[in-house]
C-alpha cells in the first residue's frame, strides 16, 4: 500500500480511537508529503522521495529532542518522543550494527578507500544503499572507524 494511502487509513483509525497526538503527527506527515509533491511537480512521489520526506521529518525531531534534553524541557521531550515513535513506524527496518558494518566494509573495498581523505567518496557510495535504513551520523562514525583502522 502506498504511504499516502497508509497515512489516510491510519488517520481515520486515529480519529476513531481519539489518539490526538498520533493524528497530529500523521497530518504533519501528509502535509509534508503533499508539499514535496507540489515542489517536485509530480502527481505521485516515488518510494525514495517519500522516504526522503520521512527521514527529514524524523531528523528534525531527533535534533530538537537533543536540544530539549540539554535544556531539560521534560514537557516537550515526551511529546517529541511520541512523534518520533509515530514517524519511525512508517520508516523501513533499521539496519543492525552488523548489517551496517557489512555494507560499510564492502563499500570501502568497492571504492578502494584507504584513508580519511576518501571519506566523502565512501559516504557518497554508501548513502544510496542504506537510505532510510540507518542514521547518517551512525554511518559516518562507522566509516571513520574503518578508515582509521
Amino acid at each position: 500500500m502506498p504511504l499516502v494511502e497508509q497515512l489516510n487509513e491510519d488517520m481515520k483509525q486515529a480519529m476513531k480511537n481519539k489518539e490526538k497526538d498520533r493524528l497530529a503527527v500523521i497530518r504533519i506527515l501528509k502535509a509534508s508529503l503533499q508539499n514535496e509533491t507540489i515542489k517536485l511537480g509530480n502527481k505521485n512521489l516515488s518510494e525514495d522521495e517519500e522516504l526522503t520526506v520521512l527521514s527529514r521529518e524524523l531528523k528534525q525531531r531527533k535534533d530538537s529532542l537533543q536540544d530539549f534534553k540539554s535544556a531539560e524541557r521534560e514537557d516537550l521531550i515526551s511529546k517529541l518522543e511520541t512523534e518520533i515513535n509515530v514517524i519511525e513506524a512508517y520508516m523501513p527496518h533499521q539496519l543492525t550494527d552488523e548489517e551496517l558494518e557489512a555494507v560499510v566494509t564492502s563499500t570501502i573495498q568497492e571504492v578502494n578507500a584507504s584513508s580519511k581523505k576518501d571519506m566523502g567518496t565512501v559516504m557518497n557510495a554508501i548513502m544510496p544503499k542504506v537510505k532510510g535504513k540507518a542514521d547518517g551520523a551512525r554511518i559516518n562514525k562507522m566509516v571513520q572507524k574503518h578508515l582509521n583502522a
